[in-house]
């Protein structure tokens, strides 16, 4: 969507569409539940466990550390990652929002 379109929508509207966007690829779905499985993970623990090439997995988790989803530190030579706890608590309250919407409402 072009930049002139996106101001017509909220902040909230947005900021949830680059978050969604940023996590409609299978593989990134498979990076964030590896990240629950362990408490932190260096970049190639991720490549050994996903069918992927390591430049690929170091481009989804450039995509989801971009949108704020996951983030790094570094330790050493690697990169160690985890969620980000204020980012999950958005899309959490997001859904949590749409869910009480959906309680009075029948179809």
């Amino acid at each position: 969507m072009g930049a002139s379109k996106t101001a017509s929508f909220s902040v909230e509207q947005n900021e949830m569409s680059n978050l969604f966007k940023a996590l409609a690829h299978p593989a990134r779905i498979a990076i964030v539940d590896y990240l629950l499985s362990v408490d932190t993970c260096i970049c190639g623990d991720i490549v050994e466990v996903l069918p992927l090439a390591q430049p690929t997995v170091s481009q989804h988790l450039k995509e989801l550390k971009n949108a704020n989803i996951i983030k790094g530190t570094i330790e050493g030579t690697a990169i160690c990652y985890c969620l980000n706890p204020e980012t999950i608590d958005k899309i959490e309250h997001h859904f949590g929002s749409i869910r009480q919407k959906l309680k009075n409402k029948c179809c």
